[in-house]
């Protein structure tokens, strides 16, 4: 992942948070806490997931397929697909 070099700082800043939250749902776990809490921490680590995911997909997609005039545009349409589908 080559392209990612620019980026990688703050990709590896967000994957050591949600390393911190799937420690804390362990945690939780562990202590057997209230259902509702557990389910709200994983529902926020797989947000962080997918925004995690949707960043790294975005710059594979930029850097790989906008060579072309018809490639960009077709970039840019599969990035609104991406967005809308990781909202």
């Amino acid at each position: 992942m080559t392209h990612t070099l620019k980026g990688r700082g703050k990709l590896l800043n967000r994957v050591r948070r949600i390393k911190g939250q799937v420690e804390a749902i362990e945690r939780a776990l562990e202590a057997e806490a209230v259902c509702s809490d557990v389910m709200q921490q994983i529902t926020s680590c797989r947000g962080a997931v997918n925004g995690l995911l949707a960043e790294v997909l975005e710059e594979h997609i930029t850097s790989h397929f906008s060579d072309t005039a018809a490639n960009k545009e077709a970039s840019e349409q599969l990035l609104d697909v991406v967005h809308s589908y990781f909202k």
